[in-house]
């Protein structure tokens, strides 16, 4: 089966650059493009170039005041001590030259993804770019400036009148984008990600359950550290395929952060490239079976920009197309490219191989936290459907 999908790429996405050192790298971009080009899955009739986003746009989830002082900072005039109210110019979120117009085209680039689907010219959409679901109504947060993801499902549900699924695999919990529509009926929200006891933001717990009108739209899966792929993907699958079933969304907003490796450098999950198979193909099935095939992805984290993040995004990208993944070696004019330029040695195949990191002693004790975690979760999941 082939279906009609369209790559959002722009060389500017790397003006989104916080500074040399900076852990959020949007090489990551470029190699997972140039990846692609390399193993012949990307035609220029796939490729859609993306638009800034207007600030009206911007305002649909931001605050006006918070705009202002992005475009501030964009242009150095922001002071340090009135850019710490807005969560800009931080260690996380620096200030940066051009920064407003570098996070307007994240924004814009999702909101032609939209369009794609939306307008009819396809199935689905896929724009790496974006995914920077930390950020919120006045404040950066986590490497995000603007919330790509939030100004996104704004634009669905004001332009496009839809009911909106947002599925967050990020081992980062989906915040920001929780917190925007933890009030409303229309959106649903569902995080899979390393427990905050560890990990940023703190957040993310089953409990969290939406308020008001919005209660029981809402839905956390916080993992424990060191899960790996089996354990995840059996609360991914279980949750998923539920809580799709139950608020029958009229479109699927992915976001596919490829972090939960156990490369990454800031997380503490144990996956395999496997999981980046399985995740595309659940989210491909669950649109078809419940959107007729409406599906935006966006991109998120991940930090280890040479081993995994390329290989991961290839993989959305393919299983998005014609839903077969790539096997066996990675191209060789994609290495001979790459290897000089990496910091350590690239993978030559699309698999991680066994016995690629050290057994994790407490599997059992991690893998039976997580099914008392998706037990807990499911029953309230099921109390909501009885109460509806």
């Amino acid at each position: 089966m082939t279906c009609a999908s369209k790559f959002v790429y722009s060389k500017d996405y790397s003006t989104y650059r916080f500074s040399d050192d900076h852990p959020f790298n949007q090489m990551r971009v470029e190699l997972t493009y140039d990846l692609l080009k390399h193993a012949g899955a990307l035609d220029s009739q796939d490729l859609i170039s993306p638009r800034y986003a207007t600030e009206d746009e911007l305002a649909l989830f931001h605050s006006r005041e918070y705009i202002d002082a992005v475009k501030k900072a964009s242009r150095g005039e922001l002071p340090e001590e009135e850019g710490i109210e807005f969560g800009i110019g931080t260690e996380d979120t620096p200030m940066f030259d051009g920064m407003h117009e570098a996070a307007s085209l994240i924004v814009g680039s999702t909101l032609s993804a939209i369009d794609e689907v939306m307008q009819g010219r396809t199935d689905h959409t896929l724009n790496i770019g974006g995914g920077l679901h930390h950020g919120f109504e006045r404040r950066a947060s986590g490497f995000c400036i603007y919330n790509d993801g939030a100004v996104g499902i704004k634009y669905l549900q004001n332009k496009y009148k839809q009911r909106v699924m947002y599925i967050d695999t990020d081992a980062h919990h989906g915040d920001g984008v929780q917190w925007a529509f933890y009030g409303d009926p229309d959106v649903c929200t569902l995080s899979i990600h390393e427990t905050g006891r560890y990990l940023f933001p703190g957040t993310g717990n089953v409990n969290e359950r939406g308020l008001k009108e919005g209660y029981g739209y809402s839905f956390n899966l916080p993992i424990d550290a060191f899960t790996e792929d089996e354990s995840f993907l059996h609360v991914y699958e279980s949750a998923f395929k539920k809580v799709a079933a139950y608020f029958k969304p009229d479109i699927i907003v992915s976001q596919n952060g490829a972090d939960a490796h156990f490369y990454d450098p800031l997380t503490h999950l144990c996956s395999t490239m496997s999981i980046y198979e399985r995740i595309p193909e659940l989210t491909h099935e669950l649109a078809h079976k419940h959107c007729n095939g409406k599906w935006v992805a966006l991109g998120g984290g991940g930090y280890d920009i040479w081993r995994v993040v390329p290989r991961a995004w290839a993989q959305l990208w393919k299983i998005m197309k014609d839903q077969t993944p790539f096997k066996g070696k990675i191209p060789d004019g994609w290495l001979q490219q790459w290897e000089p330029k990496a910091p350590f040695s690239l993978p030559s195949t699309w698999h991680d191989p066994k016995g690629a990191y050290k057994e994790i002693p407490r599997k059992p004790e991690i893998t039976e936290k997580n099914e008392k975690m998706l037990q807990a979760a499911m029953q309230l999941i099921d109390n909501q459907i009885h109460y509806n």
